[in-house]
């Protein structure tokens, strides 16, 4: 075969393989964004498809978590300024950039980092509710070397994951930011050898997969909802969230399974 089929080959094979490739794992949904030539810069189409797959998440009863990784050694470099320059905008009505950071799923989400999560990719890990991360990762907010500003909710989530004077650092100076520092924050949950990060995220996945997929969801939305209840109404608001699970077909089936010592059958009811 000549270098010119083969590269013809190679173009084929890159316009079939779809933005974003979809698994799923027992109870566990792996998203990998899939433009590596491209550092998995967000495009238009990939957006759209992480929003449905997030969609599929929430409304199966035999999925609990899903794990976003990237594929080719990188998490995602942003958003595709090629696509940008020919008017498109990686954005999804309701849900945001990346079909994902301004309405993240109701189930738990991790986030499996190899390489660059820069700008919008760094913005898409704030969206996580767990991080792993290759010890050689590299977060940034660089937005502000490019006239921009990080509008996909780096600047809204990131003083709430870190010290303030950090976050400000991070956003005014859009330094590169190594994910052995990330973690001394804690901002990532757990550290990983460099090409081992959605082996360790799937393991944590599959951690959180075995507890009741019910409780997952309604302990998420506590956590996320609860930031700015008045003090005096916490414990009234938490209450439309959590009582529905203490009636929950799984809440029986938890104190059933650990009556009879055996481990418990969940249903997502």
């Amino acid at each position: 075969m000549s270098a010119e089929q083969v590269e013809q080959v190679e173009q084929v094979e890159q316009v079939e393989q779809p933005d974003l490739l979809v698994e799923e794992r027992g109870r566990v949904l792996v998203l990998t964004m899939n433009r590596p030539a491209a550092k998995n810069a967000m495009s238009m189409a990939m957006a759209h498809q992480i929003a449905d797959a997030l969609q599929v998440l929430d409304e199966r009863d035999d999925l609990s978590v899903a794990v976003i990784t990237g594929s080719g050694g990188t998490f995602c470099a942003g958003m595709d300024l090629k696509g940008f320059a020919r008017g498109e905008r990686p954005v999804v009505e309701g849900r945001g950039f990346a079909g994902l950071v301004k309405q993240p799923p109701t189930k738990p989400l991790i986030a499996a980092v190899e390489g660059y999560a820069l700008a919008g990719g760094f913005e898409i890990v704030l969206s996580c509710d767990l991080v792993v991360a290759s010890s050689a990762a590299k977060f940034g907010l660089p937005e502000v070397k490019r006239g921009l500003t990080a509008a996909a909710g780096g600047l809204l989530r990131l003083q709430h994951r870190v010290p303030y004077h950090l976050a400000m650092e991070l956003v005014l100076t859009g330094r590169m930011w190594p994910a052995t520092e990330a973690a001394e924050c804690h901002l990532v949950n757990r550290l990983a050898e460099p090409g081992s990060a959605l082996d360790v995220a799937l393991a944590l996945a599959d951690e959180v997969a075995a507890n009741a997929p019910l409780a997952l969801a309604a302990s998420k939305q506590v956590l996320v909802r609860s930031a700015d209840w008045p003090l005096a109404e916490k414990f009234d608001r938490q209450e439309a969230f959590v009582n529905p699970i203490r009636e929950s077909a799984d809440a029986k089936e938890g104190a059933l399974a650990f009556v009879e010592k055996r481990a418990p059958r969940w249903t997502g009811r």
